[in-house]
């Protein structure tokens, strides 16, 4: 007696696909109706009208000696503030994410006085990092530039803040995410946590940490000239005075400086990982 011949054109999946994607409509549908999505509206006549003249506007970039050297030197800060607020965030998420990693903590090898302290000293750094990357850099940078006066050293100590909680808390996940039983050996045998840190997980997590590191500093190059909107200097508050003075030319010359910005951070995270590689 032969088996029934199987009907390969039918999918079995289909149906639950089918809920998922209905279940997926049902919740997005609240939630595009909310934020007023409509899409529709750019392809309206006025809409592309007014686009098409906003865009012609940008063309060509501005190429004036006078501005070139305010570009320059907007640039400048623009890196020098991202650099410097990666730098001060470093300095900050990197202890704290030491701290935070629980593949560190010599008190989980087993019962001992410190294993209560050792958990309350995490769980509060693990608030202070919550703290630290829950308000918005421009927020901060609005405060500092009220404390500080106008200039870069208000979007320094913004990114500073934000961008150490952010790192603090990546780093403690990544470092956590590897195997740790090489870490968890050298713990056991007496070895110090620094030590286990750079013996037993940085080997394997090296490349990763770069990475995110350089990423970190492309997302504050972008953040920076954001926070220039608020008074922080560097190419976002050129970009400010462009579009008050409705200046497409010069805005289309500091947006292609951005773009190559953005660009070598790219470049700059390829290297690094095939050095780390």
């Amino acid at each position: 007696m032969s088996a029934p011949a199987i009907d390969t054109r039918r999918d079995p999946l289909a149906m639950r696909r089918l809920t998922r994607g209905l279940a997926a409509l049902v919740i997005a549908w609240p939630v595009l109706t909310l934020s007023e999505f409509k899409p529709w509206l750019l392809f309206d006549g006025t809409s592309l009208a007014v686009m098409g003249g906003f865009l012609t506007g940008f063309f060509p970039p501005e190429t004036a000696p006078g501005f070139l050297a305010l570009l320059g030197k907007a640039t400048l800060e623009t890196l020098a503030m991202a650099t410097a607020g990666t730098a001060l965030a470093l300095l900050i998420g990197a202890p704290l994410g030491f701290v935070t990693t629980r593949a560190l903590s010599i008190s989980r090898l087993g019962p001992g006085p410190g294993r209560l302290r050792g958990g309350v000293v995490r769980q509060a750094a693990r608030w202070l990092l919550m703290v630290l990357r829950a308000i918005p850099e421009i927020v901060w940078a609005l405060l500092f530039v009220r404390a500080l006066g106008l200039g870069p050293a208000a979007g320094v100590l913004a990114l500073a803040i934000t961008y150490g909680g952010m790192l603090g808390k990546v780093y403690a996940e990544i470092l956590e995410s590897t195997d740790t039983r090489p870490a968890r050996a050298l713990l056991e045998a007496g070895s110090g946590r620094i030590a286990a840190l750079c013996y037993g997980l940085l080997p394997n997590t090296a490349q990763e940490l770069a990475s995110y590191t350089v990423y970190r500093w492309e997302c504050a190059v972008r953040a920076s000239v954001v926070m220039g909107f608020v008074g922080a200097g560097g190419l976002g508050q050129l970009m400010d005075q462009s579009m008050k003075m409705l200046n497409g030319g010069e805005a289309s010359s500091i947006l292609i400086v951005f773009l190559l910005l953005v660009l070598m951070a790219d470049m700059l995270s390829n290297t690094l990982r095939k050095l780390l590689a």
